[in-house]
């Protein structure tokens, strides 16, 4: 019988060290998720704040535009000495115009892989908390 009471004694504090060990995964699990939000939501305010950045400039640039259009254009027409000028000035733009569209799609492209690499880790660790 005491070989029995001393079976059941090393069974229930075998367990009690199994329930720790699970404990202690647990928390870390948990500690893990909160670091992964807490990343998640730093990048996802940094994005709101860079849009509404670029919202800003944008209504800036449309505003001018809408206020001084043929001044521009006026000033732009009057630089140009010729034709070949005038072809100049349209190609520095397109090629500004494209420089700009490829760094809007990097950014999204960036903000895409960050959204899916930080949505992925977190998936996981809820995974490893199940």
């Amino acid at each position: 019988m005491s070989q029995d009471l001393t079976q059941w004694i090393t069974e229930v504090r075998t367990l009690q060290r199994q329930l720790a060990d699970t404990q202690k995964e647990r928390d870390q699990a948990y500690n893990s998720a909160a670091n992964w939000r807490r990343l998640y939501e730093t990048e996802a305010r940094q994005r709101r704040e860079d849009q509404a950045e670029f919202e800003t400039q944008l209504e800036v640039l449309q505003a001018q535009i809408a206020n001084d259009p043929n001044r521009s254009l006026d000033r732009n027409l009057a630089a140009a000495d010729s034709l070949q000028g005038l072809q100049q000035q349209l190609d520095g733009l397109v090629q500004r115009c494209q420089e700009l569209t490829d760094r809007l799609q990097a950014e999204q492209q960036a903000h895409a892989h960050t959204r899916q690499t930080l949505t992925s880790a977190l998936g996981d660790t809820f995974d490893t908390l199940k």
